[in-house]
């Protein structure tokens, strides 16, 4: 039996364990999280692992509901040491769970602890880890995590002034802007009108229409080059299909800035053809497009109430086809180099036959399918687009894993997915199913943990 979680953990075979030895010294570049600029540069501290930990994590609300927990133990008004009791009683029961593999490499790499947490050991460990956050705060921990580059995700009226401070400070990691413009796409939800309102106030002109609405995106987007940006991205219930002209367009625009109800269809037409110009404007700057969808948001009406969005209420959407999909890809003029994330782990398949039908030489790989995302961050869900993509691609092109977190030690699931991922080629190998070429397998490491994203996002001028 092997020990928890020692230095081969998730490693199988010697050939696994020589890749993983590879994979383990590649710095980290983080091509979408949801760290604040802000906090970096004003180099966030700690109160407690409870902050960093529980404090916004979804993840573990989730679980702990499904264990019975009260909610004032997990975003109530309980204490941090209560609410981390109520976490380790949960993760206990965590068999199988990425949870209990993300949450005891933390504790591991960043707090130097080796045994399980357990009910029992709580509040013994949460004294330790707030003993050692003494030493911590935001930089260090991203400096300790081996990460050369991240980028944030930032709304178009973002000023980025923080991003400009830490590109004048002594900070060593690199830290970019991308672009998230999904509160100018999300015409049927609240706050819809209210948003343009803010969104012309950054661009120095009313949004009363189509025009002035692309005018000052296109602008947006200017400014976000200029501040390093090479990448959007886009969070999609689904993909819209449904062509419309831009008289139709302008007139679906200009009902929702009167407060009138939008129809599914004209939801549709909007969101299509203000994506295609998105899209084209991408393709004019050489960025990445990268679009995440399948998601069913706040389907707990009354937690939503509550407690608002991002708080565990959300679900897996089966809405988007492949037909959908492929007849938007196709609709797009001049594709920029693009990802493609599903959070349908039905999806995997169809994506990698949809991007092998836009694949050109204007780079490597332009077409690429996104990490195993939310839902699917697991052991078995990572092994499954990685041998999806590998069946019907070349998965050493792949530009591999992203955090999508708002914690500053979640750089942990790198770590998980470079053991999988070796672990995996190295099964290959040892069942004879590829050479053992070493060279050629550790360039194969290298590349999908991190020279691939580089070339693939143009970080090279950065690193």
């Amino acid at each position: 039996m092997k020990k928890f979680m020692d230095e081969d953990f998730l490693l199988d075979n010697e050939i696994a364990i020589n890749l993983y030895k590879v994979a383990k010294e590649m710095p980290i570049i983080d091509y979408h999280c949801h760290l604040e600029a802000r906090d970096i540069y004003e180099d966030l501290k700690f109160d407690s692992i409870t902050q960093l930990w529980l404090g916004g994590d979804h993840y573990k609300w989730r679980l702990m509901r499904a264990n019975g927990i009260e909610e004032k133990y997990i975003t109530g008004e309980a204490s941090d040491l209560e609410k981390f009791k109520a976490w380790a009683k949960t993760l206990a029961k965590a068999i199988g769970n990425p949870l209990y593999h993300f949450s005891h490499l933390e504790l591991q790499r960043y707090f130097d602890i080796a045994e399980p947490l357990t009910e029992n050991n709580a509040e013994e460990i949460f004294n330790k880890c707030n003993q050692r956050f003494m030493a911590y705060s935001a930089r260090k921990l991203i400096i300790d995590s081996k990460v050369r580059l991240l980028c944030t995700t930032d709304d178009p009226t973002s000023d980025l002034h923080y991003h400009e401070l830490l590109k004048d400070s002594d900070f060593e990691t690199v830290v970019l802007p991308a672009f998230r413009p999904d509160k100018a796409l999300n015409i049927s939800k609240p706050g819809f009108k209210e948003y343009l309102l803010q969104l012309g106030e950054v661009g120095g002109r009313e949004i009363k229409d189509l025009d002035s609405l692309k005018s000052v995106l296109k602008e947006r987007i200017t400014f976000f080059d200029q501040h390093g940006c090479r990448t959007a991205d886009h969070g999609l219930d689904y993909v819209a299909y449904n062509p419309g002209t831009e008289a139709e367009v302008d007139i679906i625009l200009k009902k929702a800035l009167n407060g009138e109800t939008i129809s599914i269809i004209e939801n549709d037409k909007y969101i299509h053809h203000l994506m295609l110009f998105l899209a084209d404007e991408y393709h004019k700057l050489g960025w990445v497009m990268q679009l995440h969808y399948g998601c069913l948001r706040n389907n707990n009406v009354e937690m939503f109430k509550k407690l608002g969005p991002d708080t565990g209420f959300d679900a897996i959407n089966t809405e988007t086809s492949s037909a959908k999909l492929l007849a938007f890809l196709g609709s797009i003029k001049q594709l920029p180099k693009t990802i493609l994330y599903s959070l349908n782990p039905t999806d995997n398949a169809s994506i990698v036959t949809a991007i092998a039908c836009f694949q050109n030489n204007e780079c490597k790989a332009k077409m690429q399918q996104g990490s195993a995302w939310w839902f699917n961050d697991t052991k078995q869900g990572i092994i499954d687009q990685l041998s999806t993509l590998a069946a019907g691609g070349l998965l050493a092109n792949f530009v591999g894993m992203l955090t999508d977190s708002r914690s500053f030690i979640s750089y942990a699931r790198h770590e998980y997915f470079r053991r999988i991922l070796c672990n995996l080629i190295g099964t290959w190998v040892n069942n004879g199913e590829y050479s053992n070429d070493q060279e050629m397998l550790e360039t194969i490491i290298k590349d999908i943990c991190f020279e691939n994203v580089k070339s693939y996002f143009g970080f090279d001028e950065y690193l």
